[in-house]
């Protein structure tokens, strides 16, 4: 019944005759595929695929058509002290599934291996119960493939989950709360254009199978990062709507953020799948050839290596594994609009279990060669848990890294003065300007730091600022899990509290810290709901709070004198601020510092003490309090930087703007007192103070002659 097809593509790929099969199993003995009925519950047929191509494995169906549901038994040896897995008793999901049928519940029967004895080829079958792929249609009108879009200096990234960020929104109808419809509703995408935001990141959005653990528990991995479909749309986002489907419904929501003008970036998980370690289930790849597609130990090779901290390691050092990663980029780019990908534990991809980290990896060069990859954004997580794991800046040219050192080194500075982890004026300056240690070299652009201060992983902005300790005894770990060190200030309450003070000084960190995120050099991204004060109760973990923990309020969004109004606005004024203000993005280093030079109208960044003088090698450490003076005559300049702050440059200039003059004065206070600042010569107005009372009663005015005023754990913003 089965003619011989071709081994490419690798997947099912509907032909005018039928539909080709294609699997990469080179170690296994022999593949049967395996036909259900429409419901994926009843096992109608099985055919034997009798050519073998290159390791390929394939046949065509000349009866089958889109909609076919399917998966494969792999026939091989069972002998997991080599590394070898087959298990024929176990159905397989393909790897290049395009639609996947059904949710993997948690149960044993799905293991390879006998519960008691993970020695043993468990005997039973689960094909009643096992994920399915469901053959998809060709889409006969290829959409333009996605790319950047942005300018790299105006880009300001969102991370948000695609069901948390509109479950609970009042805006969008009822049946598309939560879904990728709901993400492409008017009332989703205002707010975000209001904010400012051009780069939408959504959380993983790939079929998942939740951890046994969690499911026992009642439990899922809402965050998503356990992966077993590469290419097929997490269905558990789809609205279910007649005549869609869930790749349907996330392009069309792809077009809809693209008729705003902005862009689509989807966090990507290739460094491990959903099979967990070596007592893990046997859903696709262990089945199909274990020992091609993940690492595994090499002093025994029962075991994988774990440098994820989630039990395996895809191995992309294998061409067929590389294969896999680079199509499935290539599709969600190509069909369906996305235009960037942030790569979840990004080290382990260019990993080699000999040399460990490689700057030069296959996966780097065959991104780099890509015609369509190459323009896409490329963003890293850049560490792994293995050896030699942390790689911030050691991404090549051309990739974004989120930048924790920033992070931190902001959270040390406006929460911790107190403390024995503050971070000094030089560390906040350093972080400010770009990082230049880690990102100026090999022509890489200031742009290259990811700028952040909350992410998916810890504390919400609005927690940051109200808990001391994590609060995560919901996730089932007895609150081991998270991390245990947040560098964050509960202002002398843990948690809720009503007290005024409390409140007016939590509302006061908060401006302050989004303030210089949003005025910072490098790529800023936002954590979806910090503009709202969305709290998680103290929970630093909630990967597995699918619930009204995670899910965004939106309570008093839409009231203009509530606090999460009003810290909307705040946020709408800082990205228009940015938009203003070429100094304060642009995306070449600074010149040399200018601080000592008697013309103080040259262009250039300057770094001055509050009394107006310039910084001093031993200012940098010491004190809490200084002012940066930027003049945008500087965007016509490339220069030298120089590293961490001491006292000379650590900034970038923009050359795209040189016909906008000016200065701007970015004035920061991290004391605990108001300091008064000196202005330099010049006919200075006041643009912003994140100070909240002061603020709202200055406004745009004039600033005259007099020192200017800047209140305790505040910055304020002038320009001329």
């Amino acid at each position: 019944m089965l003619s011989p097809g071709k081994p490419f593509p690798l997947g099912a790929t509907p032909t005018q005759q039928g539909v080709n099969f294609a699997i990469a199993a080179p170690t296994a003995v022999s593949v049967e595929l395996c036909i259900f009925d429409s419901t994926g519950k009843s096992e109608q047929q099985r055919l034997q695929l009798q050519s073998f191509t290159d390791g390929v494995w394939h046949g065509h169906l000349p009866s089958a058509s889109p909609g076919l549901v399917y998966g494969y038994r792999v026939h091989g040896p069972w002998s997991p002290k080599e590394g070898l897995r087959f298990n024929p008793n176990k159905l397989l999901l393909d790897p290049y599934a395009r639609e996947i049928l059904g949710t993997y519940d948690g149960s044993d029967l799905h293991l390879g291996h006998v519960p008691a004895n993970p020695a043993a080829q468990d005997p039973r079958d689960n094909a009643s119960t096992a994920l399915k792929a469901r053959v998809a249609p060709t889409q006969e009108h290829p959409p333009t493939p996605g790319h950047a879009r942005i300018p790299s200096s105006e880009r300001i990234l969102y991370e948000l989950h695609p069901k948390g960020q509109t479950r609970r929104h009042p805006a969008i109808p009822a049946p598309l709360r939560g879904t990728y419809a709901g993400l492409a509703e008017p009332a989703a995408l205002d707010h975000l254009q209001r904010l400012g935001i051009t780069t939408l990141s959504l959380m993983p959005v790939q079929h998942r199978a939740d951890e046994q653990r969690l499911l026992h528990m009642g439990l899922s991995n809402y965050w998503g990062y356990t992966t077993i479909g590469w290419f097929a749309p997490e269905s558990r986002y789809w609205s279910g709507r007649p005549g869609t489907s869930p790749a349907s419904e996330f392009r069309a929501m792809a077009d809809a953020i693209h008729a705003r003008g902005m862009e689509l970036v989807i966090d990507v998980v290739y460094n491990h799948s959903a099979e967990t370690d070596e007592l893990g289930p046997t859903l696709s790849m262990r089945g199909i050839d274990n020992a091609l597609y993940y690492h595994l130990r090499p002093d025994d090779r029962a075991l994988y290596e774990n440098w994820t901290g989630t039990g395996n390691c895809l191995n992309l050092g294998e061409p067929r594994v590389l294969q896999l990663v680079m199509d499935s980029l290539r599709f969600w780019a190509c069909e369906m609009g996305v235009d960037g990908f942030r790569f979840d534990l990004a080290p382990v991809l260019a990993r080699d279990a000999q040399r460990g980290f490689d700057p030069r990896a296959p996966f780097f060069a065959a991104i780099a060669q890509d015609p369509v990859l190459s323009r896409t954004l490329l963003i890293a997580e850049p560490w792994d848990i293995g050896p030699g794991g942390y790689r911030l800046g050691d991404f090549p040219p051309g990739w974004l890294e989120w930048n924790d050192r920033y992070r931190d080194t902001q959270r040390g500075f406006w929460l911790r003065q107190a403390h024995d982890d503050k971070a000094d004026i030089g560390d906040f300056a350093h972080r400010f300007t770009a990082s230049s240690t880690q990102f100026a070299h090999r022509g890489r652009a200031p742009t290259a730091s990811v700028n952040f201060v909350t992410a998916h992983d810890g504390f919400t902005l609005g927690d940051l600022v109200s808990y001391n300790e994590r609060h995560n005894l919901a996730n089932g770990e007895d609150n081991r899990d998270g991390h245990g060190h947040n560098m964050s200030n509960n202002c002398g309450v843990e948690g809720p509290s009503d007290d005024p003070a409390v409140r007016a000084l939590r509302h006061r960190l908060q401006r302050a810290l989004l303030a210089t995120l949003l005025l910072s050099q490098g790529t800023p991204m936002l954590l979806a709901g910090d503009e709202l004060g969305h709290t998680q109760q103290g929970n630093n973990n909630a990967y597995c709070q699918d619930n009204e923990t995670a899910w965004l309020a939106w309570v008093g969004a839409s009231e203009p004198d509530s606090d999460a109004a009003q810290l909307s606005a705040f946020v709408a004024r800082l990205t228009a601020l940015r938009r203003e203000a070429p100094a304060l993005r642009s995306n070449r280093w600074w010149p040399a510092d200018a601080s000592q030079t008697q013309d103080r109208a040259a262009p250039g960044i300057r770094w001055l003490r509050p009394d107006g003088e310039p910084m001093a090698p031993a200012d940098w450490h010491a004190g809490t309090a200084l002012a940066i003076l930027f003049t945008e005559a500087a965007a016509t300049t490339t220069g030298h930087h120089n590293g961490k702050n001491d006292g000379k440059n650590d900034g970038k200039n923009d050359g795209n703007d040189s016909n906008s003059a000016g200065a701007w004065l970015v004035m920061v206070n991290a004391g605990p007192q108001t300091v008064s600042f000196r202005l330099p010569a010049g006919a200075w107005r006041s643009c912003l103070a994140s100070d909240p009372a002061l603020d709202a009663a200055e406004g745009a005015q004039p600033l005259g002659n007099d020192p200017v005023q800047v209140p305790f754990s505040s910055l304020r913003i002038a320009r001329t």
